[in-house]
């Protein structure tokens, strides 16, 4: 078994995997990583499933020192890590011998990075995934769904000496500004003609209110004309209108039913990309249909497929 011990962290800084499925009829959520393009490709460097469980950092802030030499990769954001004060870049695997500190700093491009050991890094699966939710006390290093904290230990059992990078036309661009791609959703028809056009003609800005649940969108109010809603289930990256009009895009840690009318809900591909803008950012949307949408995100996963 080998370890990092946690020299700093924030209560921003999780352990996450693929996410908990199969259990919303019980009112949990899934979690799971936000950012699962770079997730993945953090696994895929070490050889591991997509799905092993890793350390999402968002923001920067956290610190690890190595117990042991050991092989560690990063993808995603770039928050100015240093493995003993010379700048680390994402998109890697790399050595880290035992003694050095490997250090996130702030963001310079991207809001979270990745952190991924051989074979996933240790932790209890509690209904099926190590994914932390706070909110619902699940997940994490001790199944309670608690943040990292300086002093706790992450261990991992694999072993890996492959160290290299994510070919450079694969690598998710974070500076993107192409629109985010939206299913339309079974509400869509009750709003306004003037607020379908500005839902898909005006920037919308990320506010600062922001969350692993959701973020709010700013921009020109929306209205929605049906009749009240009765609660029903949400789907991942649903983008709900509450009666103020400026909309929520709900993400990982949402809650499993809600009564606001929906826009519909940004595809995976463009969850991926949200998860990556800091408050401030200004965002398009973009409408789809479900079958292009899915062949995007099809033709995206063959990307991992005997590579």
């Amino acid at each position: 078994m080998s370890r990092l011990r946690i020299e700093a962290s924030t209560p921003l800084c999780l352990l996450q995997d693929a996410g908990r499925f199969g259990v919303r009829h019980l009112g949990v959520t899934q979690g799971g990583g936000l950012d699962w393009r770079s997730m993945s490709w953090a696994n895929w460097l070490l050889g591991n499933g997509l799905d092993a469980p890793v350390v999402e950092i968002t923001l920067g802030g956290f610190s690890v020192l190595a117990e042991e030499d050991c092989v560690l990769a990063l993808a995603g954001a770039d928050l100015g890590a240093q493995v003993n004060g010379e700048a680390l870049a994402p998109w890697r695997s790399f050595k880290l011998s035992k003694g050095q500190t490997l250090k996130f700093t702030q963001p310079l491009l991207g809001a979270r990075a990745y952190l991924a050991a051989p074979g996933g890094f240790d932790a209890p699966k509690v209904l099926g995934s190590s994914a932390t939710v706070i909110r619902e006390e699940l997940g994490g290093l001790d199944g309670m769904g608690r943040p990292l904290v300086k002093g706790s230990t992450l261990s991992y059992r694999g072993e890996s000496r492959w160290v290299r990078e994510v070919p450079l036309a694969l690598r998710p661009d974070l500076k993107s500004n192409v629109p985010l791609d939206l299913v339309l959703g079974a509400q869509i028809g009750a709003f306004s003609g003037q607020s379908l056009f500005d839902a898909f003609n005006s920037t919308w800005t990320l506010d600062s209110r922001a969350d692993r649940m959701g973020i709010r969108l700013l921009g020109t109010p929306l209205q929605y004309q049906g009749k009240p809603m009765i609660s029903e289930g949400i789907p991942l990256g649903a983008v709900q209108v509450p009666p103020d009009g400026q909309p929520i895009v709900l993400l990982n840690d949402r809650q499993t039913i809600g009564g606001y009318p929906r826009l519909g809900a940004l595809t995976p591909l463009a969850l991926a990309r949200l998860a990556q803008c800091l408050p401030g950012a200004k965002v398009r949307l973009r409408p789809v249909v479900q079958d292009v949408a899915h062949r995007e995100q099809v033709g995206y996963l063959r990307q991992f497929v005997n590579r």
